[in-house]
């Protein structure tokens, strides 16, 4: 009895302390896409860094999903989204033109996208009112 005891007592601890450090140690978005169109959508964000523009993606964003795809307390005022649906279709698009990648990629520079081998593409201006977190919303069309 007392083995069992024991046993019990252990176990309960280890599941306090696996609680405690997963309450002490919450994971944070400070800038997430959320999906809500019909469809999966890809995603890749743009901002400036050290004085220059950095692009990245892609995220994968599944239908009523959302990605942390900036983990850091936002530091801009101005963070810049491009999305395509899963036949490359932009999904979500705007009026400033920075660089992609066809694959998994990090680009430094908006410039000259297609003589250093990317692709250009419209991203959407997200204004995030200075805050440090931010969420944003994919819509289908018309969807609000």
């Amino acid at each position: 009895m007392t083995g069992r005891l024991s046993l019990i007592n252990t176990s309960f601890a280890a599941a306090i302390c696996v609680a405690g450090a997963t309450i002490s140690t919450p994971a944070r978005a400070e800038f997430a896409v959320c999906n809500q169109s019909f469809d999966v959508i890809n995603v890749a964000i743009a901002q400036s860094v050290g004085g220059q523009f950095h692009t990245e993606g892609w995220w994968t964003i599944g239908t009523n999903q959302c990605a942390n795809v900036i983990k850091n307390e936002l530091s801009n005022r101005y963070i810049y989204v491009y999305a395509t649906d899963v036949f490359g279709q932009p999904i979500l698009d705007g009026t400033v033109s920075m660089c992609i990648g066809a694959k998994a990629f990090e680009i430094d520079g908006i410039e000259n996208c297609w003589e250093r081998g990317h692709k250009a593409a419209m991203f959407h201006e997200v204004d995030t009112q200075a805050t440090v977190r931010w969420t944003l919303f994919v819509t289908p069309p018309g969807g609000g």
